[in-house]
């Protein structure tokens, strides 16, 4: 029986065999593993005819500026000698190239009269655009999966959050048990905080009553007798309330049908709102209970090549998320304490619930944290006067300036280090491009691209030193 003879194909990196067929599995020992299948069909022949003429490209290349340099020094020698001088043919014949398609040879032939910073860049701009189009098109399937999208990053910060404590839970008993502790755990604080803060608004809401009806007396006072230049009478501002719920009843009216149907619109986004919030439960619970099982099985589906470098972009991803997310929770929980004792020492009504407020303030940058600040003073005017006003928005931003140069740094200067302008570019894009959600997922997500190139890219040498000053060349 003749063997199979093997002859390379062209558009394959594997050696076609002819001879006669046997059947699949047939020359197989028994109890091995079958054998690893190529990639088949257009995709699959075009991707390796890209890598052959990518490396024919670059063979090329080299071999025309070889001989552009052989050409120089020939040129040289001439004007030099006034003979022509010839050359050895070793330098002169170029390397030989591999057999390949006539459409990759054709290109080869055509790139040969072109300069290599040329080709280069084209090759650059090409793999730019792809790179463009490939973000693009993700942005483009995340807007249409919005609630999805919002879900599992809830999914995540929970999940870097709740990470520690399950760890902990974890040594005295399975892990999925402990899973479900601190779940518990976790929804029985904010269940004790939503209780104190109802709890202490219920219980001030008289004395509170009172004051806000003297501090809206006092407030009139000074629009009508302080020093402003412009002075507003009580009667001019109830005729503009009275105009104003004059305006509303007749909006109310002339649209009552559309107003329905937004009811019912809002009515559904409640329903949204809750499936948000269950998928964003029920995926924290298995990535906290099997997520190092789950990204093995992930990991083992890629090629070997690929597995370490892609493990090491995650790790590094993951720990800077990670970081930002345990880090926000802290430095928003300690402003909330200090800003609920200094409200409470200087006699602000309402601490308790304007420290939530600076708590989930803390968590939207840029805005949240003026946000908070701001209705602070509106209830110290209301309930205090304007001095009691300045003092606690000078309060208020003295706690805002121990987080920004104190906490965050002490906390999150390891896990996320990026610059503030950078910051508020990306919270500039984020919000144009997507509102709120946009201000909010803008740092981390930054924070997380920055770390995974920074622990794939090599870096060449710094520059050390002072720079020199650029002298223009007048000659």
């Amino acid at each position: 029986m003749p063997e199979p003879t093997s002859s390379p194909d062209p558009a394959s990196d594997t050696p076609t065999t002819s001879g006669p067929t046997q059947p699949h599995g047939a020359d197989r020992a028994p109890g091995a593993a079958p054998p690893r299948r190529r990639a088949r069909g257009l995709l699959g022949d075009l991707a390796r005819l890209w890598r052959r003429g990518h490396n024919v490209l670059d063979a090329t290349i080299e071999r025309n500026e070889q001989a552009r340099l052989h050409a120089r020094e020939v040129g040289l020698s001439l004007e030099e000698t006034g003979t022509r001088a010839p050359a050895p043919a070793a330098e002169v014949a170029p390397p030989a190239a591999p057999t390949l398609p006539a459409v990759v040879r054709t290109r080869s032939t055509t790139m040969d009269s072109l300069p290599s910073w040329l080709v280069r860049g084209g090759l650059g701009s090409w793999l730019l655009l792809g790179i463009g189009i490939i973000i693009s098109l993700v942005f483009f399937l995340t807007s249409k999966v919005v609630p999805v999208f919002i879900g599992m990053f809830l999914a995540l910060i929970i999940t870097s959050i709740l990470q520690p404590l399950v760890n902990l839970f974890a040594r005295v008993m399975p892990r999925f048990p402990a899973t479900f502790l601190a779940l518990l755990t976790a929804l029985g604080v904010v269940a004790g905080l939503v209780t104190y803060v109802v709890t202490s608004v219920t219980n001030q809401w008289s004395t509170l009553a009172v004051r806000f009806t003297d501090g809206i007396h006092t407030i009139m006072d000074f629009l009508e007798h302080g020093p402003l230049p412009v002075h507003i009478t009580q009667a001019e501002i109830m005729r503009e309330i009275d105009d104003l719920m004059t305006k509303g009843q007749d909006y109310v009216t002339q649209n009552a049908p559309t107003l329905a149907g937004e009811v019912l619109s809002n009515a559904g986004t409640l329903v949204e709102v809750f499936t948000v919030l269950a998928l964003a439960l029920f995926v924290t619970i298995f990535f906290l209970a099997s997520g190092g099982k789950m990204w093995r099985w992930f990991l083992n589906e890629l090629p070997a090549r690929y597995r370490q470098r892609v493990h090491r972009a995650a790790g590094a991803g993951w720990y800077t998320f990670a970081g930002y997310a345990r880090g926000t929770v802290i430095v928003a929980l300690t402003d909330a304490v200090m800003a609920g004792v200094f409200l409470q020492v200087v006699g602000i009504p309402l601490a308790a619930p304007l420290a939530v407020l600076v708590f989930i303030g803390a968590f939207i940058p840029i805005i949240g944290a003026p946000g908070a600040m701001v209705i602070a003073m509106i209830v110290a005017l209301a309930s205090k006067g304007v001095v009691t006003m300045i003092v606690v928005g000078v309060g208020v931003a003295a706690i805002g300036q121990i987080e920004g140069h104190i906490l965050q740094p002490l906390i999150m200067g390891k896990q996320v280090s990026i610059h503030p302008v950078v910051v508020i570019v990306a919270v500039a894009l984020g919000t144009f491009s997507a509102g709120l959600l946009g201000a909010i997922v803008a740092v981390p997500l930054v924070s997380v691209l920055w770390s995974v190139y920074s622990e794939l890219h090599v870096r060449d040498t710094p520059v050390v030193g002072e720079l020199p000053a650029y002298v223009a060349d007048r000659g």
